[in-house]
């Protein structure tokens, strides 16, 4: 009985990770280049903010650190 409890909070642990994840890929893909167009940012920092959130995204699916530090 308690190896199934532990199965369901493993599985409510990944469909939290699951939705963080979505959200950001959602920001990335279609939010951050309609505000930059709004604010009149450049492609460059859009990118880079895309590049940002892609790289939390992936993070936050994955469940680990990022280990090489970078941006």
């Amino acid at each position: 009985m308690s190896q199934q409890a532990a199965s369901t909070e493993v599985n409510k642990n990944n469909n939290g990770s699951l939705l963080l994840g979505t959200g950001l890929v959602v920001a990335s893909m279609i939010l951050v280049p309609a505000l930059a167009v709004r604010l009149g940012l450049g492609a460059s920092l859009t990118g880079a903010l895309r590049i940002a959130l892609m790289k939390a995204s992936s993070r936050a699916v994955s469940g680990r650190a990022d280990v090489s530090k970078a941006a």
